[in-house]
């Protein structure tokens, strides 16, 4: 992740909030737009988690304050294609990141 965050002038973050909330990556990029990324080895049961996981941060944010997420993705261990999910959640796997 952290040579397509270079790529495009970014860094990664880890977020974690007293409630116990947490993101695996957060990716920010210069012009103030940012992604969250939950990282799950795959199955159906696991990437709902993600996608709910990241729903709930993304409801959290004070979008008065700053830009709601770019994207939401679920980085999963397997997998031959990614894809939107209806709530707008991209699930993908790692081998779609090759370059």
């Amino acid at each position: 992740m952290r040579v397509y965050a270079d790529a495009l002038d970014g860094k990664l973050y880890h977020y974690r909030d007293k409630s116990g909330l947490e993101c695996d990556t957060v990716i920010h990029l210069r012009n103030g737009r940012y992604g969250l990324i939950e990282i799950k080895l795959g199955g159906d049961r696991l990437i709902k988690e993600g996608c709910e996981n990241l729903k709930k941060l993304a409801r959290k944010i004070d979008t008065t304050r700053m830009n709601k997420p770019s994207f939401r993705m679920v980085l999963t261990g397997v997998g031959a294609y990614a894809y939107q999910k209806e709530d707008g959640t991209c699930v993908v796997p790692l081998n779609c990141l090759k370059p």
